[in-house]
């Protein structure tokens, strides 16, 4: 099993094995069960107001992750309102990089914040814990998704933000093209750089309820189809029958 195409003929190149390609998935079928008065505290702690319009990026402040390219955006939006959220911490691999960007976001008029809350990933077992935020409390207060990585493996934050029905912003990766895009979404695209009319169409789902809601609904039919736990069944199922002649 590999979890993308160019993963597939790397290993068929260089061991002649054939594989089967499963992608990251999530469970479509059971959207997110969202508690607004459990979730509320996020937004205060992090010092943003109901009228704030939080663009997140989710992720560790790591230089593959494209956080310049989202830094441009907000000040290419030029709304007073708009920050630019960053759901992780930087580590060992972006501590230069991260004070890079918190220059590079101040030399631009961004309003950017690192959060240095403890973040917990809701896959792990101490999402129980109350004093840690997982991810699946920061997507609800999200109002759009900047995801202009260079490269990923899949994605696991274009399937989140889809899943939690935010429209999102994405950089054409090399596995996004071969292995997702054909897939139909519904997306605000970037090939390497922000132009004028990527940053156009943000603010057009920013201000019309009826695009976006038009956009997020597309995405999770499309994802459903593709990328959730039944189609994960079907996959798995097909290997075990291949090899043991059985289902699961």
């Amino acid at each position: 099993m590999v979890i993308n195409s160019a993963a597939q003929v790397k290993l068929a190149l260089r061991t002649r094995i054939s594989s089967i390609i499963i992608p990251n998935v999530l469970d479509f079928e059971n959207p997110p069960a969202i508690t607004r008065q459990e979730t509320y505290g996020f937004r205060k702690e992090i010092g943003l107001t109901t009228y704030d319009i939080l663009i997140l990026k989710p992720t560790r402040v790591v230089q593959r992750k494209g956080i310049e390219h989202a830094i441009e955006l907000v000040q290419e939006l030029r709304d007073p309102r708009c920050k630019l959220v960053i759901s992780h911490e930087a580590g060992d691999e972006g501590v230069e990089y991260a004070h890079w960007l918190k220059e590079h976001a101040r030399q631009s008029g961004v309003d950017l914040r690192l959060l240095n809350l403890r973040i917990s990933d809701p896959m792990n077992p101490d999402v129980n814990r109350k004093e840690l935020y997982t991810l699946w409390e920061v997507y609800p207060h999200s109002d759009f998704i900047t995801y202009p990585s260079l490269y990923e493996g899949f994605g696991n934050a274009f399937l989140e933000a889809i899943y939690f029905k935010k429209p999102l912003l994405i950089n054409r990766y090399a596995t996004f093209v071969k292995d997702i895009e054909p897939k139909g979404f519904d997306l605000i695209v970037m090939d390497g750089y922000l132009n004028h009319k990527n940053v156009q169409k943000v603010r057009d789902v920013l201000e019309s309820p009826e695009c976006r809601e038009k956009m997020v609904h597309t995405n999770y039919e499309t994802a459903s189809r593709h990328y959730s736990l039944v189609m994960l069944r079907r996959w798995l199922n097909t290997l075990l029958t291949n090899f043991f002649g059985m289902d699961v």
